[in-house]
């Protein structure tokens, strides 16, 4: 199993790496209502749940197991989403809009709303709050099953940037990102079958 978390690792931090440096040509810089805009303000709301979700976690359990997928997952999206804030100063695009959430997609249903859940996958704040109030065993499964709706609802975002975006590097960290997500998808598919829960 830690073998497994470190190749899920290696490929999300190559993907960091092979895509840091090449920030785009003034050709690619992308309008502020475009999908590649869209998905870099939106993914980076949406990573950082996830960076402050494996934190909480981190606290809540002893298990080296769940601690190291956690680390890595805040360290991963936490690298990611500097990544996309800083292409929005590169480009000089607004970190927030007025439009919903996910509007980029073309999708305004597939957003969130509920409880601080703003887009698909993410967490609500009675959830996150929960989480916090666990401990052990129950705090890992809770923190594997909700992730596991974090990164599914982070695929299709990334997805849907592979398909919409235009700024060649942004295509490539997005499709990285649905290889990463839905590595660990399976991985934490495997930690919730061995502690008797399903995702």
């Amino acid at each position: 199993m830690a073998v497994a978390v470190a190749g899920v690792l290696v490929a999300a931090g190559a993907v960091t790496y092979s895509v840091a440096e090449d920030g785009g040509t003034a050709a690619d810089v992308p309008v502020a209502d475009s999908a590649d805009a869209g998905f870099a303000r939106d993914m980076a709301v949406h990573h950082q749940q996830a960076v402050e979700m494996s934190y909480i976690v981190r606290d809540r359990t002893t298990d080296e197991e769940v601690r190291r997928l956690a680390y890595d997952i805040a360290q991963t999206q936490a690298n990611q989403r500097g990544m996309l804030i800083g292409w929005l100063d590169l480009w000089g695009l607004p970190k927030v809009s007025s439009d919903p959430p996910m509007t980029w997609t073309g999708m305004r249903g597939m957003s969130g709303g509920e409880d601080g859940a703003l887009m698909v996958g993410m967490a609500t704040d009675a959830q996150m709050k929960r989480l916090g109030t666990l401990n052990g065993k129950q705090a890992e499964i809770f923190y594997l099953q909700l992730m596991t709706a974090h990164h599914k609802g982070g695929v299709h975002m990334a997805e849907s940037c592979v398909a919409k975006c235009t700024v060649g590097v942004e295509k490539r960290l997005a499709q990285g990102m649905v290889e990463a997500q839905q590595s660990e998808i399976e991985l934490m598919a495997g930690m919730l079958k061995a502690r008797g829960a399903k995702p």
